[in-house]
């Protein structure tokens, strides 16, 4: 199975799609999947800009619209995490994951699933200290403290994903693991950049919730984005353990190394995405203690024996199957033809794959729980330098990527 693994896409979704067009003709491949790192950028319209952490002068619909509209159909499986420069009102809609848009899927805030044999974890957004034990306690239409801190990972998330068992293949995540740069060429990134040097040897570089999960899952692979650079490393769990091939991808932009292909031995296709039973159980198991306010998850009490639960959603699989849900459109899209979006904000519509999810798992649906209160998480205004948490003075619009732009383009397994 040969898998393509893009950085931050910035919601350049027709420039990647025709850079891997251009690699399968002219190298005579076959991609079968694409994975996204974040900053997916899932703009359905202009209202949902208003929802992405990004400075007014440089929101811009990009080319997700065409997707969702239905106008374009994506090429490939694509995969994505969230970043911190999303549309988050339309992922919160997608919480436990969903289509995007057609053939275009969200692992959700955290999340497992199978395409074909081959296992994809994923968690979304950036590690930030200050809200990591707090609940999701942010709502569509966010202030300028919540558009923010609702991409800060939270322990709820990653408290679930450190209960997976079963082996991971693949695990997605959009800021790096803290200290990953110990096992590579920490001194040529310094050199290229040099801003990095004094939180490399603090060892705040990077997430300590994704530094955890590395350590926990020890998946063959891990690809993350974020810091828009590429840096490969290998990370050796214990003597003698597992080996993980960690790489990191540059954004959509020309002659940057955005984009990279694995290839991952995999039963024979076609393949398809599909519901993970173990991360359905766990979901279930713990949805009862979901924090959907400023306070945190308490996991005490928690049967963490999983085996009647397993059963119990491998028994509805069995009857349902593991095609995940219908893609529904849940608001409208972009029309070129008109200038400004009139419409209404329209709160926090319940997706209808979301519902149905819920229901198949006898859950009840919680995303739309109102917090205590709206004034819960005061947040320091922008700095303009850059700074160890966010790097959002980099994340600006990017170009378009030249057509004959593949220089970028390498086999992963000659990076690690």
């Amino acid at each position: 199975m040969k898998i393509a693994v893009e950085g931050c896409m910035h919601g350049e979704l027709d420039n990647v799609y025709k850079t891997l067009k251009h690699l399968e003709e002219t190298q005579n491949i076959k991609i079968d999947l694409l994975l996204c790192c974040g900053d997916f950028q899932a703009v359905r319209n202009e209202q949902d800009l208003k929802s992405m952490n990004v400075p007014p002068k440089f929101r811009s619909m990009n080319s997700f619209w065409k997707y969702y509209s239905g106008l374009e159909v994506a090429p490939y499986p694509t995969i994505f995490i969230g970043g911190n420069h999303e549309a988050s009102n339309y992922l919160w809609e997608m919480y436990y994951g969903g289509w995007a848009a057609p053939n275009i899927y969200f692992l959700g805030v955290a999340g497992v699933i199978k395409f074909g044999n081959v296992r994809i974890g994923g968690l979304s957004g950036i590690y930030n200290a200050r809200h990591y034990k707090s609940g999701h306690f942010e709502r569509p239409p966010y202030d300028q403290s919540t558009i923010r801190s609702v991409y800060h990972v939270r322990e709820y998330d990653v408290h679930k994903l450190m209960q997976i068992e079963e082996p991971i293949d693949i695990f997605l995540s959009h800021d790096w693991p803290v200290r990953i740069t110990d096992c590579g060429d920490w001194r040529e990134l310094v050199r290229r950049k040099p801003f990095f040097k004094q939180e490399i040897e603090e060892g705040r570089l990077g997430s300590k919730a994704a530094s955890q999960l590395l350590g926990k899952l020890k998946p063959q692979y891990w690809f993350s984005a974020h810091l828009h650079c590429k840096f490969a490393a290998l990370v050796q769990h214990g003597e003698g353990g597992p080996l993980t091939k960690f790489l990191a991808l540059d954004k959509c932009l020309p002659r940057r190394d955005f984009l990279q292909i694995v290839e991952i031995e995999s039963e024979a296709g076609p393949y398809e995405i599909q519901y993970d039973e173990e991360w359905l159980a766990i979901t279930r198991r713990f949805n009862s203690i979901f924090p959907l306010t400023p306070k945190g998850a308490d996991f005490r009490g928690v049967n963490l024996e999983m085996d009647d639960c397993r059963q119990w959603v491998r028994s509805r699989l069995q009857q349902r199957g593991c095609k995940p849900f219908e893609f529904v459109k849940t608001a409208p899209c972009y029309d070129p033809s008109q200038s400004n979006f009139h419409g209404s904000f329209a709160g926090c519509p319940r997706n209808p794959q979301t519902e149905s999810l819920l229901q198949f798992l006898d859950l009840p649906y919680l995303l739309d729980k109102n917090p205590e209160s709206t004034d819960l998480s005061p947040y320091p205004s922008r700095s303009i330098g850059r700074g160890p948490v966010d790097y959002d003075s980099e994340d600006i619009p990017i170009d378009d990527l030249e057509d004959d732009d593949l220089s970028n383009v390498q086999d992963v397994e000659t990076e690690l």
